[in-house]
């Protein structure tokens, strides 16, 4: 019998207004320091939600520090210029408000800043993060990445790879789940955020790694999305529909915290450092590529992946009902004319560069080079 362990999850505050404990509950965090690293997707700015945060943490009495410089897919250039500038504030806390981008950013600055190094000195594993990082609040504005229980980070290196970071150091110490502040969402990101939750926990849930534990907060994740992303994206305001995709989003990122992601996710990484593509659709485009050769020999969990669907408990029932949920949605999964110029050939070997190992490796079939250029294949023509 395999021994299992599930890691530790932060303190999560959730319900509608819930963005009004940020403030007292980083004052209790902060310690005698009351400096606060602000971290926010610049995309919030028009939504006032940004200065409700502030707001929330002037009143209880911490000097607030704004750091907006980031963009989608946030840089390892970004990442230390931040952690520069939190050294200089004496920052004691950081609190990230956005998306997984905005969240990745302010996690591994928490986590940097106590060392001058750039961030290219732990890239993938390289080096152990530095001891007592700073403290950490995650409030997610996007239901996807789930970045918010996860000890990783995903940053982009000036050769547009993708690399990540991994260990304690990175997790959230609070997380604040508020369904208010996914309302602004665009109705093809609530989307496309919801189905990288989605892969998120059919991954963990279906991968080398999948255990009873990473089972429950998987397949729940799993039935959530299924059951109110549609809702989401069709009535945005609908707080009840946000709330489960918010709780989905969470979920899955404990499931992969503890049991990683898969093939789709090595796909996903690759198509995102050759153009600019949206993570949740390249990998959502990825997973359905896949799927064929995916539940070969490990029809078991993806008929339970069908069951937490509300689909008959058969793996070629969850293949039908993933599509289905993808065109309900309005997921555009054609992206030949965007990947225009890159062969199957170009994306297979993208997939196959180092920084995507883990992902292949958890994979539970074994994944051939072969392989690889047929999902490259799939990719570049599925319409």
């Amino acid at each position: 019998m395999r021994i299992h362990e599930l890691a530790g999850v932060p303190r999560v505050t959730a319900g509608a207004g819930a963005h009004r404990q940020v403030g007292p509950i980083a004052a209790a965090l902060a310690g005698d320091v009351q400096n606060a690293f602000l971290v926010v997707d610049p995309g919030l700015a028009a939504t006032g939600l940004v200065e409700e945060v502030r707001t929330s943490l002037a009143k209880a009495g911490l000097a607030v520090i704004l750091f907006t410089d980031l963009k989608s897919d946030p840089t390892i250039a970004q990442a230390d210029r931040a952690a520069a500038a939190a050294r200089e504030a004496r920052a004691s806390i950081v609190v990230s408000v956005g998306g997984g981008s905005a969240l990745d950013l302010g996690k591994a600055v928490a986590a940097i800043a106590p060392d001058p190094r750039s961030v290219l000195a732990y890239e993938l594993g390289r080096a152990p993060l530095p001891q007592r990082p700073l403290a950490k609040i995650c409030v997610p504005t996007t239901s996807g990445t789930g970045s918010e229980t996860t000890r990783t980070a995903i940053l982009t290196r000036a050769d547009h790879a993708k690399v990540w970071l991994w260990g304690d150091a990175l997790k959230a110490d609070e997380v604040v789940l508020d369904p208010e502040f996914t309302v602004s969402l665009p109705a093809h990101l609530t989307g496309a955020t919801g189905i990288d939750a989605f892969v998120h926990a059919v991954e963990a849930a279906t991968n080398r790694n999948a255990n009873p534990f990473g089972d429950i907060f998987a397949h729940e994740a799993i039935r959530l999305v299924a059951g109110h992303l549609s809702r989401a994206v069709e009535h945005p305001r609908d707080l009840a529909a946000r709330a489960a995709v918010q709780r989905a989003a969470t979920f899955a990122g404990i499931a992969i915290d503890n049991c990683g992601t898969a093939i789709a996710h090595a796909i996903g990484h690759a198509m995102g450092s050759l153009r600019p593509i949206h993570h949740g659709r390249a990998v959502g485009i990825a997973m359905l590529a896949s799927l064929p050769w995916s539940i070969e020999d490990n029809e078991d969990r993806f008929a339970a992946c069908a069951l937490a669907m509300g689909a008959d408990p058969e793996a070629s029932a969850f293949v039908a009902a993933y599509e289905k949920l993808l065109r309900s949605i309005g997921l555009k999964v054609a992206i030949a004319d965007e990947f225009a110029g890159i062969s199957p050939e170009i994306l297979a070997a993208q997939a196959a560069r180092p920084e995507n190992a883990t992902m292949r490796a958890a994979n539970r079939r074994a994944v051939s080079e072969a392989d690889l250029l047929a999902f490259a294949d799939n990719v570049l023509s599925v319409a």
